[in-house]
């Protein structure tokens, strides 16, 4: 760190433009950037005296087919404990692992957005990651259909259970919960399971688009229709027509933006920037956030109109912590999406290792999951994952060391509570409920093979789903 206690990056890239754009947006959250335009020229600034003081290297792999990991292994050999970045043009899960085995901490695919990246320098000095390395939700493209998503928790399954009815209706569905909890996850199974599946899912994350552009990236322009305009663009409204758009991270869209998606909603009609007339569309809306958008209506940052629109139908997605008897089924499941990509193999994980990952509170949810579970999956020599692979949580530890051995009673029961916030037994109709789901979700809807495990006949299971009113997705 500097004098003034600025914290200080290494950026090695060729490209003047990209050092500037880089470095402009590291300078927001306080770093200051030295420069190197090759290997050889970052080789020698670590032996300079703001080499000395370095807190982080981001290095910017510009060309997809050049080999980036004997650089980074020099680098690693020559610093340690220096977090490594790579911002890189190709998100591959091959290119990843590669880059994990040499020694980089994290990786950034470009485009890059402004607050990936200070999220990603700020956790690489914490000794997290909060880059790429997401196999389930960006890295490895799969649909999951309501019952492949694994989790056995009541809330998380009675979550899932309302968000497969809306998914038969033509009605707007709005997703809340934390970064991570697997909203895009959700959106997706909503999309599978409606009549539009055969049509496209088109996302958007309005948080990643600066502010002048959202209503062109959104509902297109004519060309000449403002300076820049060289050409016509087709809107993701648009690309959309016909199936589901995503507008993910909604909260972050300008009031004036805002305005203009309210119309859509109420009129089914767009209006490209410069075109004479409106055109028709038929697109069913999804909203994404992980901020509680009434508490942005009432601090005047999101219209209330708009919202109660948006709002028809609300998922609430709750965070890992809340579910900690889900991390187990989780992370074997994960483990074997992992297994499936290129230069990895299939691994098994021990109940030691398993009992530390219970014991976690995971701040960044299932996707923090997934990505201790993929880096512990680059760098294991065995068979199976052990807590030994995991340095970084055990050594963060419980992040709520007075609720460690309620936590664990929850994951052992799987996710069933057997009391309620009083102290007394909750009702046998609850529990038998509760059960259900669990092994509806442990199972992935194989109704055969629920009720051959809980010992009962088919047609029994299926009387208890109408008297206890649980939906086959739950």
């Amino acid at each position: 760190m500097t004098r003034n206690g600025q914290r200080l990056l290494l950026l090695i890239d060729d490209e003047p433009a990209q050092r500037r754009l880089v470095s402009a947006l590291a300078a927001r959250a306080g770093w200051r950037s030295i420069f190197a335009s090759d290997g050889e020229m970052a080789l020698a600034q670590l032996g300079t005296q703001d080499g000395m003081q370095l807190d982080a290297i981001l290095l910017d792999h510009w060309a997809p087919d050049a080999n980036a990991a004997p650089l980074i292994a020099e680098l690693r050999e020559r610093r340690p404990a220096l977090p490594i970045l790579l911002l890189t043009a190709n998100g591959s899960v091959a290119h990843a692992v590669a880059a994990m085995r040499a020694g980089a901490t994290d990786f950034l695919v470009k485009p890059l957005a402004p607050e990936r990246l200070l999220a990603a320098l700020e956790a690489s000095v914490a000794g997290t990651a909060a880059g790429e390395l997401r196999p389930l939700t960006e890295k490895i493209p799969a649909l999951l259909a309501f019952d492949e998503i694994v989790g056995s928790s009541p809330d998380f399954r009675a979550a899932l259970a309302i968000a497969a009815k809306a998914a038969r209706a033509r009605v707007p569905v709005l997703v809340e919960g934390e970064s991570g909890v697997g909203k895009e996850v959700v959106a997706d199974a909503i999309h599978a399971a409606s009549p539009r599946s055969k049509k496209q899912m088109v996302t958007v994350n309005c948080g990643a688009i600066p502010a002048n552009l959202v209503e062109s990236e959104l509902f297109g322009h004519e060309k000449g229709a403002f300076t820049g305009a060289f050409e016509r663009k087709i809107g993701r409204f648009a690309e959309a027509d016909g199936g589901t758009i995503l507008l993910d991270e909604i909260g972050e869209m300008p009031l004036e933006t805002q305005v203009k998606l309210l119309r859509v909603l109420q009129s089914g009609e767009i209006q490209p920037i410069g075109a004479r007339h409106p055109r028709e569309v038929d697109v069913r809306v999804i909203a994404a956030t992980n901020k509680k958008l009434l508490e942005e209506v009432e601090a005047g940052r999101f219209r209330e109109d708009l919202y109660y629109r948006l709002n028809v139908v609300q998922v609430t997605i709750p965070p890992l912590r809340e579910r900690l008897g889900d991390v187990p089924p989780l992370a074997r499941h994960l483990l074997a999406r992992i297994a499936q990509q290129p230069g990895l193999r299939p691994l098994g994980i021990t109940d030691d290792a398993l009992a530390l990952l219970v014991q976690y509170d995971w701040p960044g949810n299932v996707r923090q999951l997934q990505n201790a579970l993929f880096r512990a999956a680059v760098l294991c020599e065995g068979a199976a994952l052990t807590r030994a692979d995991f340095p970084q949580i055990a050594a963060l530890g419980d992040r709520r060391p007075e609720v460690v051995g309620a936590k664990t009673a929850t994951a052992s029961g799987g996710g069933v509570t057997l009391f309620r916030s009083d102290g007394h037994m909750r009702p046998l109709e609850d529990i038998e409920a509760d059960v259900i789901r669990l092994a509806i979700g442990h199972y992935r809807g194989r109704m055969t093979e629920v009720a051959r495990r809980l010992g009962i006949g088919r047609s029994t299971l299926y009387r208890k789903l109408g008297e206890l009113g649980i939906d086959n997705a739950a």
